[in-house]
């Protein structure tokens, strides 16, 4: 069972938020619900995938189903914020589970071609066939009476997006927890400069917008931590706090890059998550495979 937690609406127009910490990965996945509705959104929700063995499990995707169905919530859409580096998407086991489409930035295009290049698989990730619902920045939608709205924030990948959703806003691996700062900015696409200036962006929304992170990795031995409001990060995000300027901005974050490996599951994930978190097309044995490039990164 993952460490879940719920930060409940503030009142007409604000969504209740259920945060489920997936330890493997430090990521979080979210259930955004309208409680006037009981309509409901998935945002950022992990396939299990354990690289040693390249073996999949539907534990925690199977943890937010019985979630939803216990609630009586009725999801809507099952949303990504980028094709992720760091664990494998379950939007497509989930749409098969619950019936609703998929989405995710259009920049997805422009990732797809990139890493086609990476994998010399030109022509096979096709997100207009595998997203339901490419999202521009702008787009407007609504989960029940909630409405939500679409946020271009590049810089950790070129085309990751933000969902302002009433007061909360979904911020991917722009900012973590302001004890953390930061998310790295070095994969392909990548840029620490445009990061900066999405984060100025999310900065500017009202200071009592509830953010919530990506990823946690529970500085110090804490416990898992996903949340904190605009005018906390402005305070207290240790990347940000007192003016930080770009520059600055830059100097930390390409030198904390620079430190990083590659996370372990990144070459299988992007050619699942670049087909919607999809495997590839079982071949004549039954079997599906992965294509790994060697010396590459």
């Amino acid at each position: 069972m993952s460490t879940t937690r719920t930060s409940p609406s503030r009142g007409p127009g604000s969504p209740d938020v259920t945060g489920f910490y997936e330890k493997d990965t430090g990521s979080i996945q979210y259930v955004v619900a309208d409680p006037a509705t009981k309509k409901a959104a998935i945002i950022d929700a992990v396939w299990d995938f354990d690289p040693k063995h390249a073996r999949t499990s539907t534990k925690s995707a199977d943890e937010i189903v019985a979630f939803v169905k216990e609630r009586g919530l009725t999801v809507e859409w099952i949303l990504d914020t980028h094709p992720h580096a760091d664990h494998v998407m379950a939007a497509a086991y989930l749409k098969d589970k619950l019936g609703a489409p998929q989405a995710i930035g259009d920049k997805v295009l422009e990732i797809a071609e990139l890493w086609s290049g990476f994998y010399n698989l030109h022509g096979v990730f096709d997100p207009r066939r595998d997203f339901d619902r490419l999202f521009a920045d702008g787009d407007t939608f609504r989960i029940g009476e909630l409405e939500a709205r679409v946020m271009l924030s590049p810089g950790h990948t070129l085309g990751s997006i933000t969902y302002v959703i009433g007061d909360a806003a979904f911020v991917h691996d722009t900012l973590m927890v302001p004890d953390s700062g930061t998310s790295r900015a070095d994969f392909p696409g990548g840029d620490a400069a445009v990061l900066y200036r999405s984060i100025q962006q999310l900065l500017a929304l009202p200071d009592d917008t509830r953010l919530f992170v990506g990823h946690d990795y529970c500085q110090g031995g804490r416990e898992p931590m996903w949340e904190a409001t605009v005018a906390e990060h402005k305070r207290d995000n240790k990347h940000l706090k007192g003016g930080v300027s770009e520059a600055e901005f830059v100097k930390v974050r390409e030198e904390r890059d620079r430190t990083l490996p590659l996370p372990d599951r990144m070459l299988h994930a992007l050619q699942i998550n670049l087909r919607g978190g999809r495997l590839p097309a079982p071949e004549s044995d039954g079997n599906a495979y992965l294509k790994i490039p060697a010396n590459r990164f």
